[in-house]
């Protein structure tokens, strides 16, 4: 595998764990750490905070091809900011999604951060760095079969913007 003393802090494989949840649940962190999970954005923020660190995604659809997105420079703020995202250098065969979302604060249903004129933590039904409102939504609805939802857990430059995964991972190397 490409990294070596990753830390996976988002998971999803099957849709058993619900990810349509709140503030303070995105932030304590929520799930089965060996099954779907969200580590917690306090957590991924003290994390990135102890230095540079880079990002791995994992993207898998329905019909068993996968893609990777690679960032050579990941973090996330704390609770100040909102715990904003600062992604760059991608490299990979997903196409840039996350790119669009850098500089963007963490939005969930009850807590809306994002500069579009609608919650699009509601309108996505997730959690997400939204903008208005993504290219890529890993926190998304889980629906079985690549099914064509916004909803989803899309990753717009490698499938489409409504093409929603079987599985995503995201994992952090400290540098």
């Amino acid at each position: 595998m490409y990294f070596h003393h990753l830390k996976v802090f988002q998971r999803r494989l099957n849709g058993e764990t619900d990810f349509y949840r709140g503030w303070e649940t995105y932030e304590n962190g929520f799930g089965n750490l060996e099954a779907e999970f969200w580590l917690g954005n306090q957590r991924i923020h003290t994390l990135t905070a102890q230095g540079k660190s880079e990002l791995r995604v994992d993207i898998s659809d329905f019909n068993g091809n996968t893609a990777y997105a690679k960032y050579s420079t990941f973090s996330v703020g704390d609770a100040s900011t909102n715990y904003k995202i600062t992604v760059t250098g991608f490299s990979g065969n997903a196409g840039d999604s996350l790119r669009y979302h850098n500089g963007q604060a963490f939005t969930t249903k009850d807590r809306d951060n994002d500069p579009s004129s609608h919650n699009c933590g509601i309108s996505r039904q997730g959690a997400w760095w939204y903008r208005t409102c993504d290219e890529c939504n890993l926190n998304g609805l889980y629906t079985d079969g690549g099914k064509t939802i916004e909803k989803g857990i899309t990753w717009y430059r490698w499938k489409s913007r409504d093409y929603s995964m079987k599985s995503s991972s995201m994992m952090l190397r400290r540098l």
